[in-house]
């Protein structure tokens, strides 16, 4: 142990055994030496960095009075791209996540005082790596005005502006698009309950897809069907029943202006009343097959048969990252309030973030493009429109990576497969835990 005294011209270091000679006098005049000292360079340091002011560590922040405030349920809705989360509901192992992030902002604004006095529901959950854009929350927030008054034409112009409040403390990507005035007889509303249509896009490359074999798959997910062999069965949280209704699904082109065909962007668009855990994802990993031709287009008939196949073959579900929850539906749409200026600097911060991954996307193509010549070389073809795409010198494996999991070099049809667990069994499972009552017990009514 040593101690540094300083000096003028020279540093003086006195061991522990030293100071320990010292008399009482002579360690005072050390203590005061050292006093003195730490406050100079204190005055140094303050004004090297120009605070010249300590900030006192025990002054508590005034607490805002929720009791003196006005309140009011509105809609929220929020847009996240989510590949940098943990998926959107709050998790106990991880904060972050887009909930997580929400809920400080709200109360850091002093919108809500805590989540559960907030009167809060979500529209829908998103796993890690899925995106929204129009993720839809019911709550109770803040107001300026008495509920009496609320709804007047004049008092929303002058309301608190929610969305500024929120995106001027939530992360850069995570954005309050719009927020909705519930009326007075609309005031029960509930965000996940009352949607009435739920919209989901999931985005691809064309590579060698074939578009019209995906569009008459897609044409026989239409309408109520048992989706158990569409998703990932979630009995443990009691979700027993699969029966959901699909309004429409098709495949239809994001940018047909692309010179290459085979990087031209698609999108498959399906809208219904409500889905099941990783159920878009389970359809989207279905419909690659058909796109590359390993599976027939009729192949999603056979599994929407669950009495001829009640146990669903293991298959690869698709990748998360081009899931986009793009919107959800209610029977007040007309009352939503933007704001110009909001708006416009989201789309700002978007085009910023576009030009970003757009540029570094060009890179890898024309990487890409330099290398195909230099193949084409080698192997001695041309590689244009005309060549078979079944032949094996054509390089494009553009939607290799959207599958999960490896991928087998013999491939085997889906109804040769090893089968999953039947609904029954797992509940069965599920009731000896006793988390969940035995299959005679449940309640087969449609759930949404």
């Amino acid at each position: 142990l040593s101690k540094t005294f300083l000096k003028k011209k020279s540093k003086i270091v006195l061991t522990k055994e030293q100071l320990l000679q010292l008399d009482k006098n002579e360690l005072i005049d050390k203590i005061i030496s050292l006093d003195a000292q730490n406050t100079q360079l204190k005055n140094i340091i303050n004004k090297t960095t120009g605070t010249s002011k300590v900030v006192p560590t025990n002054v508590k922040k005034r607490e805002f009075d929720f009791s003196r405030c006005y309140y009011r349920k509105i809609l929220l809705q929020i847009s996240y791209f989510g590949w940098d989360y943990q998926g959107y509901v709050v998790q106990d192992d991880s904060t972050n996540t887009v909930e997580h992030h929400l809920f400080q902002a709200l109360i850091k604004a002093c919108l809500i005082e805590s989540r559960e006095k907030s009167n809060y529901n979500r529209c829908g959950r998103t796993d890690r790596g899925v995106s929204s854009y129009g993720q839809v929350i019911s709550i109770t927030v803040r107001s300026r005005h008495p509920p009496s008054d609320q709804n007047h034409p004049s008092a929303l112009t002058i309301e608190l502006s929610y969305c500024k409040m929120l995106n001027r403390l939530l992360p850069k990507y995570i954005r309050a698009i719009t927020w909705l005035p519930l009326p007075e007889d609309k005031l029960e509303l509930n965000a996940r309950f009352d949607c009435k249509q739920r919209q989901y896009k999931y985005y691809f490359p064309k590579s060698l897809l074939d578009l019209k074999a995906m569009n008459v798959a897609c044409g026989k997910l239409i309408g109520v069907h048992d989706f158990r062999n569409f998703c990932k069965m979630d009995v443990g949280n009691g979700v027993t029943v699969h029966m959901r209704e699909i309004f429409s699904a098709s495949v239809v082109p994001f940018n047909e202006k692309d010179t290459d065909e085979r990087t031209s962007m698609y999108v498959c668009v399906i809208e219904g009343n409500a889905f099941l855990w990783h159920q878009i994802r389970c359809i989207m990993g279905v419909l690659l097959l058909v796109g590359r031709g390993q599976e027939s287009p009729d192949i999603i008939q056979y599994l929407l048969d669950v009495d001829g196949n009640p146990r669903k073959p293991q298959y690869n579900i698709a990748l998360d990252t081009p899931l986009n929850f793009n919107k959800c539906t209610y029977d007040i749409e007309d009352l939503w309030v933007y704001d110009e200026h909001d708006i416009k600097n989201i789309i700002i911060n978007a085009q910023k973030l576009w030009t970003e991954y757009s540029v570094k996307t060009t890179v890898i193509r024309d990487f890409i493009r330099n290398l195909e010549g230099v193949y084409e070389k080698v192997v001695e073809r041309p590689i244009d429109d005309s060549i078979n795409v079944k032949d094996n010198k054509v390089v494009s494996a553009y939607t290799d990576g959207l599958l999960q999991g490896s991928k087998s070099k013999v491939y085997k049809p889906l109804m040769k497969r090893q089968l999953c667990s039947s609904i029954e069994n797992r509940i069965d499972h599920y009731a000896k835990k006793q988390k969940l009552a035995p299959v005679e017990d449940i309640d087969v009514e449609m759930k949404t």
